[in-house]
């Protein structure tokens, strides 16, 4: 995608469907204005041909924007704000400006995303995601500019990723609890997420490895404290014999610990409890959390770096950077 090739354009769309180019730009400004017969060949031929809407003016649109488009699923999550500080610590003095977009861990919301930013013809694009619509990938195709995911080097890439192996990181936490003697242990998972199914499917692996059960709450809801505090009330009511927990994230692990305190079930005593990528909270609150320390920060910085070297002529880059994580044993398990 480096060697920038010629967009789509309404011209392209008219020639497939027969019309005017000003009958195509009629259509996508307002579709009411022509037949639904035509509105679905135009519609149909957008699609096929990857087609991105230009906000530039058409003499700026083969021009350097000098901006860095970055899609995260949430900006409230302590995790994207640092690695969007991270990004910002190199495009900033390197003169290029991001345009963040937010797409609610949505497929559908994401696309919608990834069109807007290519529209202001972005340099490069940092998605958080490895999995995406075909649509949002024929676009990212046909523009043809540097592409890098985040925070996963497991799953497929389009171009490069830049992360660590969730997987990997949740298995490892499960057996850091599996020597601790807990073999009653449950998995706390929300949002379900690919990377949440990546953990999942860690902690299964060490589950089963040991010929233990597998036993897990999982919800579609947004992760929090109070969800955390929820899922471990449903714990003790469905699996009491659970004697330790390993969440998805530290909100969860939180929450579930605060919920212990108030019930009088002591941690780790009773319930060694463990979470995920490492809050600043879960280092200071008492016991100190169990967690996989990530390098979201650090993460940030490397996609950025990786990009504009790559917008400078760099073309001896490696597809995968493969950032790790640590264990916390903390006080907690």
């Amino acid at each position: 995608m480096a060697n920038k090739k010629k967009r789509p354009t309404l011209q392209d769309i008219a020639d497939r469907v027969g019309v005017t180019k000003m009958t195509v730009s009629r259509c996508l400004r307002d579709p009411s204005q022509v037949s639904e017969s035509l509105k679905d060949k135009i519609n149909q031929a957008v699609e096929d041909l990857g087609y991105i809407p230009n906000r530039a003016p058409d003499i700026l649109s083969n021009a350097k924007s000098n901006a860095i488009g970055v899609l995260v699923p949430s900006l409230t999550n302590q995790v994207f704000a640092e690695v969007i500080r991270g990004i910002e610590s190199v495009t900033t003095p390197a003169g290029y400006q991001t345009m963040i977009a937010h797409y609610g861990y949505s497929a559908e919301l994401e696309e919608k995303s990834i069109a807007s930013l290519l529209s202001y013809n972005v340099d490069a694009i940092i998605l958080s995601e490895n999995v995406h619509t075909e649509k949002a990938r024929k676009m990212l195709q046909t523009a043809s500019i540097p592409v890098i995911e985040i925070m996963d080097t497991f799953s497929d890439k389009i171009e490069q990723a830049v992360g660590f192996d969730n997987a990997k990181a949740s298995k490892a936490m499960t057996e850091a609890l599996l020597a601790k003697g807990r073999n009653n242990i449950a998995y706390f998972a929300a949002r379900m997420d690919e990377r949440t199914r990546l953990k999942m499917e860690g902690y299964q692996q060490a589950m089963e490895a040991a010929g233990n059960r597998v036993v897990s709450l999982q919800t579609e809801d947004a992760s929090s404290f109070t969800l955390g505090a929820r899922l471990l009330g449903q714990l003790v009511e469905q699996h009491p014999d659970v004697n330790g927990i390993v969440c998805t994230n530290d909100d969860l692990a939180i929450g579930a610990v605060f919920e212990c305190q108030r019930r009088g079930i002591q941690v780790p005593e009773q319930m060694a409890i463990a979470g995920f990528h490492g809050h600043d909270i879960s280092q200071t609150m008492i016991p100190k959390l169990a967690t996989v320390i990530t390098p979201r920060e650090e993460i940030g910085r490397i996609a950025a770096e990786q990009l504009i070297q790559r917008l400078r002529g760099e073309t001896d880059w490696l597809e995968t950077i493969d950032l790790g994580y640590k264990i916390e044993i903390g006080e907690s398990i």
